[in-house]
């Protein structure tokens, strides 16, 4: 009962996010760029932000990074404000994939079966999980910086019942950083190259490849046997 009660506890309040941020892209029908602008400095800028950052973790067709990119540029035009845009990124990333992780450890068997599939269907997530690293801690945490793929981190740890306290501390780090990299990079290529809005996006994805093959390539050399360590499901 506790687990059911949780289920659709979570399932709630994903529910009403999700239809909130499907509620305005419909009713808007205009990019999302035009959409954060639209909204003006005020609450519902940030709030859109977070919408449908926390959409994407959950729904990886939703524009995550895009949305963070358009934010922070707005932001190095003083249309908004950058810390401001980080928290709601940040707080969208952690509250996103927490919300993946409690649907996966406490649904249904054929729900949970659903999510294996979507999560393993894909032969580019198989080869992101092997790149990024061996261990819980790090997939969660760097699994965040690539789209798709860490919806399958996520998945994996709810199904396998990781310790979501340690969970939520490795979700909060990589979600942060994430937030604050993508911001801080967007922000200062919109500044740099104002005339070039897709630059900020071109170069994060540049800058994210290489991040990403030295953490993979410092893992190995201390992981040379390539066994991926995350705790067995509790009895």
């Amino acid at each position: 009962m506790k687990r059911r009660t949780i289920f659709w506890t979570v399932v709630a309040l994903a529910g009403a996010i999700m239809l909130a941020v499907v509620g305005v892209l419909v009713f808007s029908l205009v990019n999302v760029e035009e959409l954060v602008a639209d909204a003006g400095g005020g609450l519902a800028a940030y709030l859109t932000v977070f919408g449908l950052v926390f959409a994407d973790a959950i729904v990886p067709i939703f524009p995550g990074e895009t949305t963070l990119n358009a934010a922070s540029v707005l932001a190095s035009q003083d249309q908004l404000r950058l810390e401001l845009v980080m928290l709601a990124g940040a707080l969208g990333a952690v509250l996103g994939d927490s919300t993946v992780y409690w649907l996966a450890r406490t649904g249904p068997r054929k729900l949970k079966a659903r999510l294996e599939t979507a999560s393993q269907k894909d032969e580019r997530v198989e080869k992101g999980l092997a790149l990024i690293g061996r261990s819980g801690p790090l997939l969660i945490a760097c699994g965040r910086f690539v789209p798709g793929v860490r919806f399958a981190v996520n998945v994996s740890m709810g199904l396998t019942e990781y310790p979501y306290r340690r969970f939520l501390l490795f979700s909060a780090i990589g979600g942060t950083a994430w937030a604050v990299y993508t911001c801080l990079l967007a922000y200062w290529v919109g500044s740099a190259l104002a005339g070039f809005p897709l630059a900020s996006m071109v170069v994060s994805g540049i800058v994210t490849t290489v991040l990403i093959l030295g953490v993979y390539w410092i893992d190995r050399r201390r992981h040379p046997d390539g066994v991926v360590s995350v705790p067995p499901s509790p009895a």
